[in-house]
């Protein structure tokens, strides 16, 4: 059956397009990045950067006595998924492919989740979803071929558009997990102190990256240009700590299946900034494309599903 925790609100709606616009910008920043940050050490200072805003309002769940250390299992997972894996995944990626191939392969969010549900939290996809999901990457598919279908048939694919595949099935397992926390206490936690635990426990996993990378004489470090730093912190303020916090209340609200669909945006958005960049104007197919996205995330929400009197469906979301 459907989860009860599946509603699109206007407040999870803010919440994940907001995500989207900064994680699009964030393919266009880790495109920069090549030849001056390595994929790992990018990934680690990011977090590096989101720890130090988020540490002095959530320090206190670093305590030995908080609950954190109870359920440390989980959120080793949590943080290698969404914060050790996902992002450095995408960075390696961007090393030999293009942020449009890039948000291409995220396209496929909206299966990666509604096949996961299915088959590991007995969460049955529902004709509407799969009617949105089509839907919704026939949108994408006209923002990638700027409304010519041939732009789509002269697309490369190369070895790094393989590792983004593995990065989105990661990724999906990520929101799904964070939309059923089992008898963790953590939607009694701030949002801050929750997102902090994440990140402190994914920069060891990010650590582990980066030396890795550079037992193999692949860490690079170059920070010279005058854009590397304010890029660097919007990676670590934008897609980082303030895309995490409005991904997970927005999955918190309206479940992962539907969540998964307001990714198709990513690829509109960043074509959007690369056009900005480049001194183009939007045109007509990108208004069109965002229109059937967005239909395709109308359509996957017309489930309706009953809501439990009682129900807590944010996650720190009033704190």
């Amino acid at each position: 059956m459907p989860s009860s925790r599946q509603r699109l609100t206007l407040t999870a709606a803010a919440y994940l397009v907001l995500a989207t616009i900064l994680w699009g910008g964030n393919a266009i920043a880790g495109r920069w990045f090549v030849g001056h940050l390595s994929p790992a050490m990018l990934n680690l200072f990011r977090w590096m950067i989101a720890a130090a805003v988020l540490m002095p309002f959530g320090w206190k769940i670093l305590l030995p006595q908080s609950a954190l250390w109870h359920h440390k299992k989980r959120f080793f997972i949590l943080s290698l998924l969404g914060v050790g894996c996902y992002n450095a995944f995408l960075y390696i990626a961007l090393e030999t492919s293009s942020p449009i191939n890039v948000t291409l392969i995220g396209a496929s969010m909206p299966i990666w989740m509604l096949m996961i549900g299915t088959i590991f939290y007995q969460d049955r996809a529902h004709p509407w979803q799969m009617l949105g999901a089509v839907i919704s990457i026939i949108g994408v598919t006209v923002v990638l071929s700027r409304g010519n279908l041939d732009g789509i048939l002269t697309l490369k694919f190369v070895p790094g558009d393989l590792l983004m595949v593995f990065a989105t099935l990661l990724w999906a397992f990520y929101s799904w997990m964070l939309s059923k926390p089992g008898k963790s206490p953590e939607r009694q936690w701030p949002w801050t102190q929750f997102l902090l635990a994440q990140i402190v426990l994914g920069l060891i996993w990010s650590l582990l990256f980066a030396l890795l990378e550079f037992s193999v004489g692949l860490s690079k470090v170059d920070l010279s240009p005058s854009l590397s730093w304010p890029l660097l912190i919007f990676c670590g303020l934008g897609p980082a700590l303030i895309s995490y916090r409005c991904w997970g209340a927005g999955v918190a609200i309206a479940g992962p299946n539907i969540a998964g669909f307001f990714g198709n945006l990513i690829p509109l958005f960043t074509a959007l900034f690369a056009a900005a960049l480049l001194g183009d104007m939007p045109h007509l197919f990108h208004a069109a494309a965002f229109g059937l996205i967005v239909a395709g995330i109308i359509i996957a929400s017309q489930l309706k599903a009953p809501n439990k009197k009682g129900a807590n469906n944010s996650l720190g979301d009033t704190k």
